[in-house]
């Protein structure tokens, strides 16, 4: 009899179990989702009188990818501490990609594009939306993230809002060329990057170029005229889902810049280049079919996700590294 009530107990126990382990699994299938596309139509039509002022578009499409890592399916993940997020790290690193690009964009929005010249006043309302999101994205008390990223939304706002009134004088978004060029910078930047990583991948052996064209250049620490770069294998989904994260807020962001900037990028004759680079990005965004980041040889049976990313990050750079050359000309 006695035995009977443990093996009940033992059962009950096993199944109960058996139970949270499908409801966490099940969770973070759930929760993995990522985050729909922004319109900026939508964002327009939204506005409620007439036609928006420049740089509303790109304003508010950046805030709405900030508020995008918020409100998807399960929230902001990073900062969890608890089961089955904390077992997650596709949907975080995914959301790290992505917060990076609000922070480049809210950084070029104060330090250029809201500013006439260098000696400008800088924006208060940017500056406090730039303090928030510097946040780490980890920290989940005293402050907690989500309400930083949230007031770092409202200071952004602010400064839409500020955009609509025709009584603030001081408070502009200067849609010019060397402004764009100043965010494509930070966007060809974080791309060479995220390319570089993506395709150590597999175990590549490369020339050390870092001093290259300079003959009077020094650096801090020698290095070896070969240089063995290789991913770590517990990196290599983290490194995918944030490259995945980052290129679906760049793809955002220009769609809304290239309705603000649209004088500048005509002027330039460079539509078609600058639809070519979100075309090239959305790429990136294609369904993942494969339950797991896989990682082959790069002519091997099986696949490499990482090298098929690289590749269209990589086009996609090239492409933005001749259309700043092409916003430079006069």
């Amino acid at each position: 009899m006695e035995n009977t009530k443990k093996n009940r107990k033992f059962s009950a126990i096993l199944v109960t179990f058996v139970v949270i382990l499908l409801v966490m699994i099940v969770l973070a299938f759930i929760w993995s989702n990522e985050p729909d596309p922004i319109d900026p139509v939508s964002i327009r039509q939204s506005y409620p009188a007439g036609e928006p002022p420049i740089g509303y578009l790109t304003v508010e499409a950046t805030a709405k990818v900030a508020e995008s890592l918020l409100d998807k399916s399960g929230g902001f993940l990073s900062n969890d501490i608890l089961p089955p997020s904390i077992f997650m790290d596709n949907m975080p690193s995914y959301e790290f990609g992505a917060l990076v690009q609000v922070r480049d964009m809210v950084t070029v929005l104060r330090d250029d594009i809201s500013r006439a010249q260098s000696q400008s006043t800088e924006n208060l309302s940017l500056r406090n939306a730039l303090e928030r999101f510097n946040i780490a994205h980890t920290k989940w008390i005293f402050p907690r993230a989500e309400g930083q990223y949230r007031e770092g939304i409202q200071h952004l706002r602010e400064y839409r809002d500020e955009l609509t009134d025709s009584q603030i004088t001081n408070t502009q978004f200067f849609a010019r060329a060397d402004n764009l060029r100043s965010w494509l910078y930070f966007v060809s930047k974080r791309l060479g990057s995220l390319s570089q990583r993506l395709s150590a991948s597999v175990g590549r052996t490369r020339i050390n170029t870092d001093l290259a064209g300079d003959t009077s250049a020094q650096q801090s620490t020698n290095t070896g005229q070969l240089i063995e770069v290789k991913t770590p294998w517990l990196e290599i989904d983290d490194i995918f889902w944030e490259a995945r994260g980052s290129t679906w807020a760049i793809v955002q962001m220009m769609k809304a810049v290239e309705q603000d900037f649209d004088s500048v990028i005509k002027d330039k004759n460079a539509l078609a280049s600058f639809r070519q680079i979100i075309l090239e990005l959305e790429a990136t965004q294609d369904p993942m079919w494969s339950p797991m980041v896989v990682n082959g040889r790069e002519f091997g049976f099986v696949a490499n996700h990482s090298l098929v990313m690289s590749s269209y990050i990589s086009r996609a750079n090239a492409a933005i590294i001749d259309l700043v050359d092409l916003l430079r000309r006069g």
